[in-house]
């Protein structure tokens, strides 16, 4: 019963804040027309600082941890050399194939992951957490731009590719952050102050917003793809990840982090960059709203399990 308090003390705050976001909507207080602008100015002004704190904070010993980046790094190839495999075997059309790979392989790690970490390790350090964004995001992102654009025809510039890492806000918050820490650079208190208090209001926020997008119209259309994405997402992939991630000696917030990365939903920006370069967006769109209201529950499910296990 311990173990079943905790996991569902650490889900059910995710799932409360997206539900209030989604009857907001619902009552008429906030437009789902808004949410992308919304989305866009948490993105490149709450989330960067959000992330410097969060790793500013840290214990540089508990960050730098190799073995885990190592890890997450080869696992988010694997996990995309899997998506990719089954999508060409099961799917035709080629708007399709670049969104259901995408939605299989690509979490919503920064929003539900680093609340998820906190809660189920409560007081830990969640700073090498935090770093594997520096290392996942850039990886999502390029694979996602990869994929899309030779499922439209087009080839993947490295350019382009160079740019939206290095213009990627997330990305930027996290080197600052690590940059500040290694070199022992301290903020005026006013300051930390400041980025600390909108650090801790960033991921409610985000979470909210997250409800208030959810539409579930349109989902019968594609009712045979959700079904393949939603099992893909968040029962196939973070059973064989998780598993190997627990077997190789992987504990702590460190795991929670995994469970974060491989268990959470499809990670919204899908949505919008189906949107900008031709992939099927109704499909992406649907896609988030389905596992994104599923993955509380299957969330749940996997944090009780390795937490029964002594895994965190």
């Amino acid at each position: 019963m311990s173990d079943f308090q905790v996991c569902l003390n650490a889900v059910t705050p995710i799932f409360l804040i997206m539900a209030l976001g989604f009857l907001a909507r619902s009552l008429g207080a906030i437009r789902r027309e808004d949410i992308p602008g919304l989305n866009k100015l948490v993105f490149r002004y709450f989330m960067p600082l959000m992330l410097f704190s969060s790793i500013y904070s840290s214990d540089l010993s508990a960050v730098v941890q190799p073995r885990l980046l190592l890890f997450a790094a080869v696992s988010v190839l694997c996990a995309y050399g899997l998506s990719l495999g089954y999508v060409l075997l099961t799917e035709k059309e080629n708007p399709k194939r670049g969104v259901k790979i995408q939605g299989l392989y690509r979490s919503n790690f920064v929003i539900i992951g680093i609340p998820l970490a906190q809660q189920l390790v409560k007081g830990a350090d969640i700073g090498s957490v935090v770093l594997l964004i520096a290392v996942v995001v850039p990886m999502f992102n390029i694979l996602a731009v990869v994929t899309l654009e030779i499922f439209n025809g087009r080839k993947p510039s490295a350019k382009k590719l160079l740019l939206e890492i290095l213009e990627n806000p997330l990305i930027q918050g996290t080197v600052f952050g690590l940059a500040f820490l290694l070199l022992g650079i301290k903020l005026p208190e006013a300051v930390e102050s400041t980025v600390s208090q909108i650090g801790a209001a960033t991921n409610p926020l985000l979470l909210f917003l997250l409800g208030a997008f959810f539409k579930f119209d349109g989902i019968r259309r594609y009712a045979k793809d959700l079904v393949q994405v939603c099992i893909g997402r968040l029962v196939v992939i973070p059973g064989i990840f998780l598993t190997a991630a627990m077997l190789l000696g992987i504990r702590g917030v460190e795991f929670a982090g995994m469970i974060a990365i491989f268990g959470s939903a499809t990670a919204i920006a899908s949505f919008t960059m189906a949107q900008q370069m031709g992939g099927d967006a109704e499909l992406a769109g649907d896609i988030v709203v389905a596992t994104s209201a599923l993955c509380s529950f299957t969330m749940f499910g996997w944090s009780l399990l390795f937490k029964t296990l002594g895994v965190f």
